[in-house]
């Protein structure tokens, strides 16, 4: 008897201790459960976006460029534009002392010097080749009372173009916008112009960039760039050395329409026809200040017919060299007797290949 009274109470000591243990299992159970009541919401507070499982090196702040946050396509981080080194070729426009384009000139009528070196000139053309053409345009604020004589220029602009030419149109005011990529039809680009609405300021430097890089998407060997704007630059990214560097990169004609007020109310806009002949000399394209919108038109137009008849002069160097550097390039004229002095207008050099 005695001994199941000990087994009976050794049970009762085993069942209270396994009770015990159970006891306690279970609030840290309870405890634990309570806990993550408090830890998921939170972490499902946070989203997905915020799961790292691999967390990425974070470079210090001043190692970071701080164009990484604009638009990728505004970065000057791309390969530049370059001559083939083996043929140059010179779009050449020739004038006579009343600005009217001069043709019928032969391939003896030109000298090209590289370098003050004489070249002898391989490849002549007086044909309209195909050419690839953008139009960067102005639709900040201070274009509200000219947009719809910079829309009519822009249809005028494009009449003058023949079936294999294609263009793009990059509209801007406080940063720009590709508004029609390369396309064929004008139709395409005249209906895209009739939602341009004026407002902001003026980053026109960024927009020549823009417009460069598109360029690097061009079919046709010859490209040029129609610049259409009323100020000077007051809201780009870029400063005028970065896009001078980047044009005198670029084989690409740039043209502008400058309309600017007698009397310019803005420092940017005083400097305006300067920093666009600085942009348009480099190129061997041209820039026409205008202070009256009704002109804008016919100026489009004369200068769409320019790009119709120029001269095309090719070369391949004497001394090629792959070197990376700026060579200059200078084109003579050698007139037939009984002209007046003609003016030449050609691009003023290149940039050789570095490898």
């Amino acid at each position: 008897m005695t001994a199941v009274v000990f087994a009976h109470a050794g049970a009762s000591r085993l069942a209270n201790s396994q009770l015990s243990w159970r006891r306690v299992a279970l609030l840290v159970l309870v405890a634990i459960v309570a806990a993550l009541a408090f830890v998921v919401p939170e972490a499902a507070a946070q989203g997905p976006e915020d799961e790292v499982h691999v967390a990425p090196r974070k470079l210090p702040d001043t190692a970071q460029d701080p164009r990484d946050t604009i638009d990728p396509a505004l970065k000057t981080h791309t390969k530049p534009l370059k001559v083939d080194v083996d043929l140059v070729l010179v779009s050449v426009t020739i004038t006579d002392p009343m600005n009217r384009l001069v043709t019928g000139l032969e391939k003896d009528n030109f000298q090209v010097y590289e370098d003050k070196q004489p070249q002898e000139i391989r490849h002549f053309s007086s044909e309209d080749a195909p050419i690839s053409l953008g139009v960067i345009f102005d639709m900040s604020g201070s274009m509200s009372n000219k947009i719809e004589k910079a829309r009519e220029a822009v249809v005028e602009f494009f009449k003058t173009a023949n079936p294999q030419d294609e263009f793009f149109m990059i509209a801007f005011n406080d940063r720009p916008e590709l508004l029609a990529d390369f396309t064929r039809s004008v139709e395409d680009i005249q209906g895209k112009l009739l939602y341009t609405v004026p407002r902001g300021r003026t980053a026109l430097l960024d927009a020549i960039y823009l417009g460069m890089n598109k360029m690097r998407d061009a079919r046709n060997s010859r490209k040029a760039l129609l610049i259409i704007s009323d100020g000077g630059d007051n809201h780009s990214r870029y400063s005028d050395s970065e896009i001078k560097s980047i044009v005198k990169e670029a084989d690409v004609q740039v043209y502008a329409i400058g309309i600017f007020e007698a009397a310019p109310p803005t420092p940017e806009e005083v400097r305006g026809p300067h920093l666009l002949r600085e942009i348009t000399d480099i190129t061997g394209g041209r820039t026409f200040v205008i202070d009256n919108p009704n002109e804008l038109a016919d100026v489009a137009t004369k200068i769409g017919i320019e790009l119709r008849n120029q001269y095309v002069l090719g070369y391949r160097p004497k001394n090629p060299v792959r070197n990376g550097h700026w060579h200059k390039i200078k084109v003579k004229l050698l007139p037939p007797k009984g002209l007046p002095p003609l003016t030449v207008y050609a691009k003023s050099g290149y940039y050789a290949p570095s490898q």
